[in-house]
């Protein structure tokens, strides 16, 4: 981007750290949704690519107007390897905001992935190279490269509030976003829930099919009396 200042355009915040991301990497985030509240998850319309990608790193934040993505390359253009490029599209799915030549850039760049609330295309392209791309959909037409827009300010994009440098999770499930302060303590909750969903579903196995928590619970809401078995 050279010298040259441009207000809209943020270089400066501070990431979740690497470490941080690489264990955030080993956890789903269904997972790192229930830590953390259930909350964080952007509306179910994004969706990966192909079911098999995954995602995991510090967010770029973009906001763009319906159908430009001007912004999308000024991010692409101040990434560092290991982003995630999360984009503010609206929703809208009357074009494609990126595709094969903007993800190939992406890649090269060591980018993690990119997010968008908007449609993508060259899907098989995409689905061949296995860029971790989550999409609302696809588009065959192309988008327009002219309107102004902002990088690496907060953003809300499908339902949830994003900060440059928070941690974004992508998988099969779909996305979580989690604000970069509370990651360390949400991998620490999540690496628990872990290990207790691991040993209920083998009490499962052994034929251990009711849970023990299931008739607390149902006293509690009213359905079954107290003292009753």
């Amino acid at each position: 981007m050279g010298q040259h200042s441009y207000p809209e355009i943020r270089n400066h915040f501070e990431r979740t750290a690497p470490e941080l991301v690489a264990a955030a990497r080993e956890l789903p985030a269904a997972i790192l949704a229930d830590v953390y509240g259930r909350r964080g998850t952007l509306h179910g319309r994004i969706s990966a690519v192909s079911p098999t990608m995954k995602v995991a790193g510090p967010a770029i934040t973009v906001e763009v107007r319906p159908g430009d993505n001007l912004m999308i390359h000024a991010a692409l253009a101040i990434a560092q390897p290991g982003d995630v490029i999360v984009v503010d599209g609206k929703g809208d799915q009357t074009c494609a905001l990126i595709g094969e030549i903007m993800t190939t850039q992406a890649q090269q760049a060591g980018l993690a992935g990119m997010v968008l609330d908007a449609a993508a295309r060259d899907v098989e392209a995409l689905r061949a190279n296995g860029f971790p791309v989550f999409s609302v959909g696809s588009n065959p037409s192309g988008p327009t490269k002219f309107v102004p827009g902002r990088v690496n300010w907060p953003i809300a994009i499908a339902g949830v509030a994003v900060n440059p440098g928070d941690l974004v999770v992508g998988d099969a499930d779909g996305v979580v976003v989690i604000e970069r302060e509370r990651v360390a303590k949400m991998i620490e909750l999540g690496r628990k829930k872990v290990a207790d969903e691991t040993a209920r579903i083998a009490a499962i196995r052994q034929g251990k099919l009711v849970p023990h928590w299931l008739a607390d619970a149902l006293r509690a809401a009213g359905v079954k009396s107290e003292g009753a078995a």
